[in-house]
Parts: C-alpha cells; structure tokens; sequence
C-alpha cells in the first residue's frame, strides 16, 4: 500500500468523482483510476460503487476513518521532521564522562545555552562504556568518553578525538611509592587499589594493564565520585590509577601526591562521538563543534576555566 493510493482514495471519497479527484490530486483521471485499482487489488475488493456519484462500498466506508488517520500521521510525521532538520528541536542529550563533566564541558554548555537557549540541554555523567552503548540505544545525541576501538566499529559514527592525557597514580603523602620518583607496576601490585565502577573506560584499562603483566590486582573499592578516590587514598595505603583530568583537583591537597607509572609515559584519548544522522541536525552540529573547538583550547591551557576560581 502506497501513500498516494491512500490520497486518491480519499480524494474520491470526498469529491464523489473520479474527475474532481485528480483535479483536487493535480495528476489525470487515469493516474486516479490506476492508483485505486492498485488499492483495490491489494485489498482484495471493491471500495467504492462505480456510478455518478461514485459511492463507498461497506469495505471503503470501514476504511475511510482508517485512511484519514495514515494521512494525517503522515503529513505530522513530515512536518516535526522538518522543524527538526532545521533545529527545531526541543532538546539535546549528551552523555560524558566524569572528569570532563566537572571542568572542561561547562564553557561547551554555557555557549551552547547561549546560542540556543530555547533547547533543553540534558548531560548525564556515565563511564565511557556505558555513555557508548546509549549513544548506539539512540538515548543521546552526543558521547564524549575514553576511546573504546571495540565499541567504534559501526560506519554510522563520527568520532573526533579531543585530547590525550597520562594516567597517574594517585597517593598519600608518605605513602612508601611516593619515595619513588616512578612507580613500578611491581610495586602496584603490592597495594591495594581504588578502582572506577564497571562501565568505566578506566576499569578495563586498569584490568587489561595488570592481566597483560601477569600481576595480580588488590581491588578494596569501586567507586564513580572522584571526591571518592581521593578520601580513600589519603587515608590509608590504597592508591588508585587516574588520567590527568581526574587529578587536577587532587594537585591542590597537601595530603595527596601524584607519581607516573614506570618510564613509559601511559595516557588514554578522550574522543567526542555521534552518528552522521546526527550531525546533519543543527543544534547537535553545533554543540559539536563548539566541544571540538573549547575542550582541547582549555586542555592547552592547563587548568580548565572551571577550575581557576578553586586553585586560586
């Protein structure tokens, strides 16, 4: 069944004319004629009585309501498609992590806001992995994250990468590794461990580094709050391995200290990701450039603009 056969249906329904159908269709009376043939046969009956006027039949009459309600939808569903390619839209989700949430997104909101203030932003704080699988659910618009290749198969997303960032260990002042000016995975191994909960990019991480050394992890928490991570070590032996963002707060404690891991420098790239479909709707467009132009501007700048009223 096609949309057009629908409308030359209902245009004789309402004109009782084969004639004054296509008149009202703008298309001929054997376009008119060919299209309700076409409905008919599908149908498997009449739906209409052919005379002068032209009538509906018990089955066209049982139609019609139905008909007029296809159309209907249609002509809505074409209409809030249109209000949304060109930015009509009401709202906008983003899922991100944690580290970028609290100190390098809130320049991309602000201007966003400014620029759209009829929007609706919405951001939710989640671990990579899980902001990847809502942004693949079709829940949000736009993920920023760790960079996850094994989650980054499909042809439909767009992906660019904002920055890349060491990780760290995190430490109490006079923690025994806070001697050493490079901390062993040897000597890892050897302490207990703050780790991110599960769908987080920097627990797999954590897991994949140990598992390929063959050591084994002392895991005591999981935890999602960095407030967290940082209580926990400063009280006792426990560490925990952060990327630099997640670490900018903790350079301003006199009770913690920050030490790299061996002599090779480890990071982790923080990528900004959506799908082509989403990027030829504008707000979502833009609130995309604006994050691949002010994220890696405020990195540069070594303390993000949310953070220099607290380190001073």
């Amino acid at each position: 069944m096609r949309l057009e056969q629908l409308k030359a249906f209902l245009a004789i329904a309402e004109t009782g004319s084969f004639q004054k159908a296509a008149q009202a269709c703008g298309t001929t009376q054997p376009t008119i004629s060919r299209q309700l043939q076409a409905l008919e046969t599908q149908i498997g009956t009449p739906l209409f009585h052919r005379g002068s006027p032209v009538t509906l039949t018990r089955a066209g009459k049982h139609l019609l309501a139905y008909a007029h309600k296809i159309c209907q939808s249609w002509t809505r569903a074409m209409e809030e498609l249109a209000d949304l390619l060109s930015g009509g839209q009401s709202e906008l989700c983003v899922a991100v992590i944690g580290s970028v949430c609290s100190y390098y997104l809130p320049a991309v909101v602000l201007e966003f806001s400014r620029l759209f203030p009829e929007i609706q932003l919405r951001v939710t704080s989640l671990g990579s992995d899980r902001a990847l699988k809502v942004l693949h659910d079709g829940l949000v618009d736009v993920a920023i994250v760790m960079n996850n290749p094994l989650m980054m198969t499909s042809q439909e997303i767009v992906m660019d990468t904002l920055y890349e960032e060491p990780i760290q260990v995190l430490m109490a002042r006079g923690h025994p590794l806070s001697k050493q000016e490079q901390v062993s995975w040897q000597g890892l191994s050897e302490y207990d461990h703050v780790v991110y909960k599960d769908g987080y990019g920097m627990q797999r991480w954590v897991y994949e580094q140990f598992q390929s050394r063959r050591l084994p992890l002392r895991t005591i928490l999981e935890a999602n709050v960095l407030d967290t991570f940082r209580g926990v070590v400063r009280q006792g032996q426990a560490v925990a391995l952060l990327p630099h963002a997640a670490l900018l707060e903790a350079q301003y404690d006199p009770g913690l200290v920050i030490r790299p891991i061996g002599n090779v420098k480890l990071t982790r790239q923080v990528v900004l990701v959506t799908t082509k479909d989403r990027l030829e709707i504008s707000p979502i467009q833009q609130f995309y450039q604006l994050a691949r132009q002010l994220i890696p501007a405020q990195v540069q700048n070594k303390v993000p603009a949310a953070l220099v009223s607290w380190g001073t």
